[in-house]
C-alpha cells in the first residue's frame, strides 16, 4: 500500500522548463517539459494578483498535480535564472525583464532603468512631483511651461526678457537682447 501512496506524492510537485506559452482570455497556459522527459500540455499558470509575466522558452517552472494526477496540472511559479537580478541587499525588491529593464526598490531609493529605451507615463492627465525635480539634460515641452498658479509662463518670461532694456554706459538705453544678436 505504501508504493502507490509514495508514487502519488512524488508525482505532486515536479520541476520542468517552459516549451511554449499560450496566452488566453483568462489564465495563461504553458506547455512544459518535465524532469522525467514528460511533456505536460495546458498547464494553468497561476500568478499573484496584480502581477503578470510571459515566461520565455527555457524558463524553469514548478508544476503541481493535485493527488498526483498528471491529467490536470498548474504552474505555481515560473522563474528564469538567466535574467534574475543578482546582488540585491536584504529586503530589496525588483521587477526586471530579459532586456535589462528594471524597477529596483533599493535601500537608498527607487531606480528605474529603461535599458536604453524610453520610459513612458500614459493615461495620467496630471503627473504630480511634490518634491524638487532635477533634470540633467534638456526638458522638451510640447506646450508652454507655467507656474503652479498659472499666472507666469515660460513664454511670458521669454517675451519679457526679449523686450527688456537697460540704461546704457554712456547715456541712453540699450536695445533689447534680440536686437543685440
Amino acid at each position: 500500500m505504501l508504493g502507490p501512496t509514495n508514487r502519488r506524492l512524488s508525482n505532486m510537485l515536479v520541476r520542468g522548463t517552459v516549451i511554449t506559452v499560450k496566452p488566453s482570455q483568462k489564465m495563461q497556459r504553458l506547455q512544459a517539459k518535465l524532469l522525467d522527459g514528460e511533456t505536460a500540455d495546458d498547464l494553468e499558470h497561476f500568478e499573484p494578483y496584480g502581477y503578470t509575466s510571459r515566461p520565455k522558452q527555457g524558463a524553469e517552472v514548478l508544476a503541481m498535480f493535485f493527488d498526483g494526477d498528471r491529467s490536470h496540472g498548474v504552474v505555481i511559479v515560473a522563474a528564469d535564472r538567466r535574467y534574475r537580478l543578482k546582488g540585491l541587499k536584504d529586503g530589496e525588491v525588483a521587477m526586471y525583464d530579459d532586456l535589462g529593464q528594471k524597477i529596483h526598490l533599493t535601500r537608498n531609493g527607487i531606480i528605474i532603468d529603461g535599458a536604453g529605451m524610453d520610459v513612458t507615463i500614459q493615461n495620467a492627465p496630471v503627473v504630480h512631483v511634490p518634491q524638487d525635480l532635477r533634470v540633467v539634460r534638456d526638458i522638451v515641452a510640447g506646450r508652454d511651461v507655467k507656474d503652479q498658479g498659472g499666472t507666469k509662463s515660460m513664454a511670458g518670461m521669454r517675451t519679457s526678457f526679449d523686450q527688456h532694456k537697460h540704461p546704457g554706459d554712456s547715456g541712453g538705453t540699450t536695445g533689447t537682447p534680440t536686437q543685440g544678436m
